[in-house]
């Protein structure tokens, strides 16, 4: 099933579509490259080659709840000038459609045999929402400032994408508790065969990308079937500790099925439930933790995945892949930034921790320890203070731990610069158009201001550096040593960037008491 393709051009300019309608109006030139999809028309201004919505993979409405099909070589030519359809989700997005295996590349180069980089963003939304296609992943400035080409992508979410369906239809289903992370594979696939064209290099391959990004690039280092499709790394507030185990990934389809009313349908009747219907299912509440919505995630399957991203310990398969892990100063204002939470006393704010910290943590403690060490700070701040360090940083410091006990090249760093309304601090997000160096494209919170340009410069270049070498430092930055422990090296991206020991040593050591469980696991 899919939108109206009249509604999706009428309402093109308010929308990330209209990147690809009218961003390009002037000086740009029609462009050929010739791939594994056919041949593809699309256009150059500023000179960079920029292909939005090109096909890697058929329609999955026909493989629902399996591997995606390969694309099939067209015949004509095919335009890609627009971005193309989403997967479907509950977010706002301009044209959803089960028809969403699309990737968009920018390149400075066709077949010149240049061998760039290429720098492959994986989109975040947890695994529900996003695509490939927002303004702020625009790589235009990104491919002209480090003669990297740039691709982004889309693939299947939430349940079209991560519904592990396999102990309800045994055989029937095996792959459909990993399937979008099969897009991804298929869709890196793409790349290896056809980076020639785009004037990239197959061999260095730079995936990058931000929350659920960043947890399906976590997920993809565990995965064999991902082994060799890239050769670096950097995930922004995104980690994958654990996925989700077989037994709660078939409670949550169970509620899921119960949802839509197909308990008890068969495996042709799933295969044929209209679109619709299907996304109904992802009101459901989650079986596990009732306070929360349907979590979906990748699930231990024993196909995609045999083992958990990072436990017990980091992945050998991926040991010599460097990699940067990232997280901003202020995760969590992006998210509970609420009218309950400015509303919370002393009183209050323990019984709110015990809900939004998703860790088995007394959370009066919390709190005491946390007026100890901040005394300035009201309980609202307090909360997103509390609420980064145990709920959003925790993957991360696993991880990166991890990486340091296996020797791994792996580098560390804490954002925070605060968004141009001060009060919002460094949210969630606020990295991605500082790594794209984006920041007057819609969406941006920074501002343009010089401190920010700077920044977004900084650390752009230490993206592109690390496609391109395998190691993030530049003459704009100190120098940045690998973590390591006990030391924990951190850059902190700041209005004075700076190397930093192990900067939140006292919230990382309070949550470091309790076991980490991610949340959907």
């Amino acid at each position: 099933m899919k939108l109206s393709r009249r509604l999706v051009l009428g309402a093109a300019a308010a929308s990330p579509f209209a990147a690809g309608l009218g961003a390009f109006a002037q000086d740009e030139t029609s462009v050929l490259a010739d791939t594994t999809s056919g041949q593809l028309r699309g256009l150059k201004s500023d000179g960079i080659n920029v292909f939005r919505g090109v096909r890697y993979g058929e329609d999955t409405a026909l493989s629902r709840f399996a591997k995606p099909i390969p694309v099939t070589r067209r015949t004509d030519i095919s335009d890609a000038i627009n971005y193309r359809a989403s997967s479907p989700q509950r977010s706002n997005q301009p044209e959803i459609s089960e028809d969403c295996l699309f990737l968009n590349v920018w390149t400075p180069g066709l077949n010149d045999g240049a061998k760039r980089p290429i720098m492959f963003y994986i989109h975040g939304g947890a695994y529900s929402n996003g695509s490939g296609s927002d303004e702020l992943y625009d790589g235009t400035r990104l491919a002209t400032k480090g003669d990297v080409v740039v691709i982004t992508v889309n693939h299947r979410l939430n349940a079209f994408g991560y519904l592990y369906l396999d102990r309800l239809y045994p055989g029937a289903f095996p792959d459909s508790g990993n399937a979008g992370q099969w897009d991804l594979v298929l869709a890196l696939n793409w790349v290896k065969q056809n980076a020639e064209t785009f004037g990239g290099d197959p061999d260095r391959v730079m995936v990058f990308g931000q929350s659920g990004g960043g947890a399906k690039i976590a997920t993809m280092m565990a995965s064999p079937a991902a082994e060799g499709l890239f050769h670096s790394a950097a995930t922004m507030s995104g980690q994958q500790v654990t996925a989700c185990g077989p037994l709660n990934g078939t409670a949550r389809a169970t509620r899921f099925l119960e949802t839509i009313g197909a308990s008890a349908a068969t495996p042709d009747g799933l295969r044929n439930i209209p679109m619709q219907r299907l996304m109904e299912g992802l009101t459901a509440r989650d079986p596990i933790n009732e306070a929360h919505g349907l979590y979906f995630g990748p699930v231990l399957d024993y196909r995609m995945l045999s083992r958990h991203p990072f436990f017990p310990d980091a992945p050998g398969q991926s040991a010599h892949i460097p990699m940067i892990l990232g997280n901003t100063a202020d995760e969590t204002k992006a998210f509970l930034w609420r009218d309950e939470a400015f509303a919370l006393t002393w009183e209050t704010l323990p019984d709110w921790l015990e809900i939004q910290l998703r860790c088995d943590i007394h959370p009066g403690h919390v709190v005491e320890k946390y007026r100890e060490w901040f005394p300035e700070l009201d309980p609202t701040e307090v909360m997103f203070k509390a609420t980064t360090a145990g709920r959003s940083w925790r993957g991360q410091v696993e991880e990166s731990d991890a990486r340091a006990r296996q020797g791994a090249p792996t580098w560390v760093y804490q954002f925070d610069l605060p968004a141009a309304e001060r009060e919002r601090g460094a949210p969630h997000t606020i990295d991605i158009e500082h790594a794209f160096d984006n920041l007057a494209q819609p969406g941006a919170m920074s501002g343009t201001g010089p401190t920010a340009a700077r920044v977004a410069d900084q650390l752009s270049t230490a993206f592109i550096n690390l496609a391109r070498n395998g190691d993030p430092n530049h003459a704009g930055i100190p120098q940045w040593d690998q973590h390591t422990l006990p030391n924990r090296e951190t850059m902190v991206f700041n209005s004075t960037t700076r190397l930093e020991n192990d900067p939140r040593q006292r919230e990382r050591e309070l949550f470091a008491t309790v076991p980490f469980i991610q949340w959907g696991s």
